[in-house]
């Protein structure tokens, strides 16, 4: 490929080799798709100029659109809630009246939504009474009302967002466009945006930071999530690494790009075990240092030792199994999941992906071509043991299969890098 940092065009260096991966986790192939879906060799490389982990390949033909499956559970909605309190307290320390906040890549406007029921937080309660105190002289509010857009490629995804509007609660405004180039989005100048688990699919990160920047207001603020690949390397998880996330944060390279970029850190942090949070605001080139690598690259001999090792174990509980004549399924048809069981080689060896998203139902999972079904599949092919492969939503799956599935279902949990009863 071009060996080239997608963030500031230095040489890359390859760190390691990975194979039978998915070509991709959202183009899941259908019955007649499944023939023409082929794993593919992904090289993981770095930059040792500015220390940003990538992969040295195309993006992913998608990788404008924001396509969710997990949007709406208890443990992300928790969070979402948690995380817009924190940006309107963020607002009011530092003085920022206006409310006019934008979503960069809102998908469905899943997350959108969320704002609605803010109040039903003790900490979206707490961060709304603040913006409704009235001010000694005005005797007005000291923050403005919410004013929401979501910016989303996808046509459909647009059109479906604006059918899902609840107009009794906050609304919001759903457009069509990308953060690319000179694109000015609509209702803006803006006081804050937020963006969620999309920078990292980004081959461009540079250019839509520049954008973003070009429609706020001055001192505005921002909340962007990514995934941590501090987090992929404590734990040896080889597994989260995947063709869709071209690039993958540190704490030190996503601080680096905000700040090459015109945005002051104000605070980063670690939520829900494998996700960076990081508050920025919006600042003039003189008001910024400059973050300097120091050119080391990363030690991944864990991961690919874990890429062996991992196989090794899955495939020897699974040869277990078939000898006592019982089965498994695995729950999550996600990047995890597709990854695990493409470069094990699970295809035909477990019975089915179990997953609550109804758009990959009766598909197969990209490289292993395992079915994927719906949690009341069980009903009518049930299986011996289930393992969770959905980092992050573990508890909450786990009490689902107990409740629909009874307690003679064993389950397992990826975690870390090994399979461990729940």
């Amino acid at each position: 490929m071009n060996m080239k940092c997608i963030a500031c065009g230095h040489e890359i260096k390859k760190l390691m080799t990975l194979e039978n991966m998915p070509s991709s986790a959202q183009n899941i192939p259908d019955a007649a798709e499944v023939k023409d879906d082929h794993p593919i060799t992904l090289d993981l490389c770095q930059c040792p100029e500015c220390g940003l982990v990538q992969f040295d390949c195309e993006p992913v033909d998608y990788y404008r659109d924001v396509i969710r499956a997990g949007g709406g559970t208890r443990t992300m909605t928790r969070l979402r809630h948690e995380e817009y309190a924190r940006l309107l307290s963020y607002m009011q320390e530092y003085g920022i009246k206006g409310r006019n906040i934008v979503e960069v890549g809102c998908g469905r406007g899943e997350f959108l939504r969320m704002w609605q029921d803010l109040s039903e937080s003790e900490e979206g309660a707490e961060a709304l009474k603040k913006d409704q105190e009235k001010d000694a002289l005005s005797g007005q509010p000291k923050a403005a009302a919410l004013r929401l857009t979501g910016i989303e490629h996808k046509r459909e995804l647009v059109d479906e967002a604006k059918k899902i509007q609840t107009p009794d609660k906050i609304t919001y405004q759903v457009v069509e466009g990308f953060a690319e180039g000179d694109y000015r989005y609509p209702n803006g100048p803006f006081d804050a945006f937020v963006q969620f688990n999309f920078l990292e699919h980004q081959p461009y990160p540079k250019d839509m930071l520049q954008n973003i920047w070009n429609n706020l207001k001055p001192k505005a603020l921002g909340l962007v999530t990514v995934p941590s690949f501090e987090y992929i390397l404590k734990y040896n998880g080889y597994y989260e690494l995947l063709r869709d996330h071209i690039a993958n944060y540190t704490e030190f390279t996503l601080q680096k790009l905000f700040q090459d970029n015109g945005f002051e850190v104000l605070e980063m942090r670690t939520v829900n075990r494998d996700t960076i949070e990081i508050i920025v605001k919006k600042a003039e080139p003189d008001e910024l240092t400059s973050l300097r690598y120091n050119g080391a690259l990363i030690d991944v001999s864990a991961l690919k030792d874990s890429y062996e090792r991992l196989s090794e174990e899955v495939n020897a509980h699974i040869g277990h199994l078939t000898e006592t004549g019982k089965t498994m399924a695995i729950w999550g048809a996600s990047h995890q999941g597709f990854t695990l069981a493409a470069t094990t080689g699970l295809g035909g060896k477990v019975r089915y992906i179990i997953d609550s998203a109804k758009f990959k139902q009766g598909r197969f999972s990209p490289a292993s071509h395992i079915p994927i079904v719906s949690p009341d599949h069980f009903a009518e092919d049930p299986v011996d043991e289930i393992l969770i492969v959905a980092p992050g939503y573990t508890d909450e799956i786990a009490s689902i299969i107990g409740e629909k599935y009874g307690k003679d279902v064993k389950i397992l949990v990826l975690k870390t890098d090994k399979i461990e009863e729940y």
